[in-house]
């Protein structure tokens, strides 16, 4: 039904627009959780509560949802989805990088700790004129965010071709493959192999010694299958999972090992992160790294974020020739497979 489609499109939106501006989750996923209430909805059972208006006589529709589907199947546009709407961009003046930027590195699904199926995820990337997006969700160490198995990541590899047959953009197979204690990476090697990007983050043991926490990073920056060097820090500035300070590490000693292995060096454009700080993301660029400005999206509305990570990728002068995701996909693709 046509009006439902709508409603739908509309809480989704919602779901969006809250996320864009770092607004509560619980409620982002809440309008989620409706919309797919209403996704379920026989074409009868919608028709008879599009003429009474009992939408919250459903399980998982509330009172903000209920409004925005009556709205919908009205042809109107809520109050509450008017409020959200931006009335500007995210960075004002947008930075000159974001137009360069032709895709994201960095993002999650609901197969691990995401909150939005893969095909919904590359919906949003293409509405934002992504031409390509890798999806990197979790390893299998990392239990907390639901890391992919061998199996779920084999499965996922299989989905995304399927998927990219008909695709608006080209998706492309990855993963945020967790560095272990003593630097090697947690997904088997023939694998690692496969897949079309590598993000290699530490995730675990964060406070040990800053010569421990060297060796490890160095050691999988000379991996031949990472690409990228994920949130280097691992800090916390903000946020609902509140504050963490930076890992101790020798940071010139980490980024020659990225420049000599060409790894590039992410900067993390999610608000919470904010990864590296200033004087690291400076040394990083003074020692000759390339890098890769990711949103590390977990949601739809966080694709947008790539505009905080090319404001100080400007900031501190460092030129589209060095950003990985500047490249157009071939390019790409024969930097991060050769």
């Amino acid at each position: 039904m046509e009006q439902t489609a709508i409603a739908i499109g509309a809480l989704r939106e919602a779901a969006r627009l809250l996320e864009r501006a770092q607004e509560s989750s619980r409620r982002a996923t809440a309008l989620r959780k409706a919309a797919a209430v209403l996704a379920d909805l026989d074409p009868a059972r919608a028709a008879e509560l599009t003429a009474s208006g009992q939408w919250q006589s459903l399980p998982g529709i509330g009172e903000t949802s209920a409004g925005i589907i009556v709205a919908a199947v009205a042809g109107r546009e809520s109050p509450y989805l008017a409020k959200l709407r931006p009335r500007g961009p995210l960075v004002d003046p947008e930075p000159a990088l974001r137009g360069l930027l032709r895709g994201d590195l960095h993002t999650h699904t609901d197969a691990s700790d995401g909150s939005v199926p893969l095909a919904e995820m590359v919906e949003a990337a293409a509405a934002l004129g992504h031409s390509y997006l890798a999806v990197t969700d979790h390893s299998p160490r990392l239990r907390v965010a639901n890391g992919l198995s061998v199996a779920r990541l084999e499965a996922q590899l299989a989905a995304i071709a399927d998927l990219n047959r008909s695709a608006p953009l080209r998706v492309l197979t990855g993963i945020e493959v967790d560095i272990l204690t003593d630097g090697r990476l947690d997904q088997r090697d023939d694998l690692l192999r496969r897949l079309d990007v590598v993000v290699a983050s530490v995730h675990s043991d964060l406070r040990m010694p800053a010569e421990a926490m060297t060796l490890r990073m160095v050691a999988a920056v000379a991996n031949p299958r990472v690409d990228v060097l994920g949130h280097c820090t691992g800090r916390l500035v903000a946020g609902e999972r509140g504050t963490r300070p930076q890992s101790a590490f020798d940071a010139e000693v980490v980024f020659e090992a990225c420049r000599q292995f060409g790894v590039a060096v992410e900067i993390n454009s999610r608000p919470e992160r904010c990864d590296p700080p200033d004087d690291l993301l400076a040394l990083a660029a003074e020692i000759g790294c390339d890098f890769a400005i990711d949103t590390d999206s977990h949601a739809p509305g966080q694709l947008e974020f790539l505009s905080y990570g090319a404001a100080r990728a400007e900031a501190a002068g460092i030129g589209a020739d060095r950003i990985l995701n500047t490249l157009d996909v071939d390019a790409l693709l024969t930097r991060t497979r050769g």
